[in-house]
């Protein structure tokens, strides 16, 4: 069974910065497209970017220009840079791939 392991949340100020990391245990973890998603209090799991095999990448349009999304195949591990953070993207970021999810990191941004 696949393990997904998030870190890197936190409290931040509104415009600072958090990485996030997932460590997967996934076999072919090169080869599966991996993504991040959200939730925050009240509402609906919300996909917020995707990564491929090759390397391209997708964003929600809340988080484009702000958040990046990279990979390390050697290392098995998703990354997603959070910059210029406002109080709208508090929630708790899980990453997936290939049907497994982490059990969530939780970001706050608060003054």
């Amino acid at each position: 069974q696949v393990q997904l392991v998030e870190s890197g949340g936190g409290l931040v100020q509104p415009g600072g910065s958090l990485r996030l990391s997932c460590a997967s245990s996934e076999r072919i973890f090169s080869i599966v497209s991996m993504h991040w998603y959200r939730q925050a209090p009240g509402k609906q799991r919300e996909l917020v970017a995707t990564i491929t095999p090759g390397g391209s990448t997708t964003y929600a349009d809340s988080v484009k220009g702000r958040f990046t999304i990279s990979r390390e195949n050697a290392k098995k591990t998703v990354y997603l840079q959070l910059d210029s953070l406002t109080f709208e993207d508090t929630a708790v970021y899980y990453c997936s791939g290939n049907g497994a999810w982490g059990q969530g990191t939780q970001v706050t941004v608060s003054s």
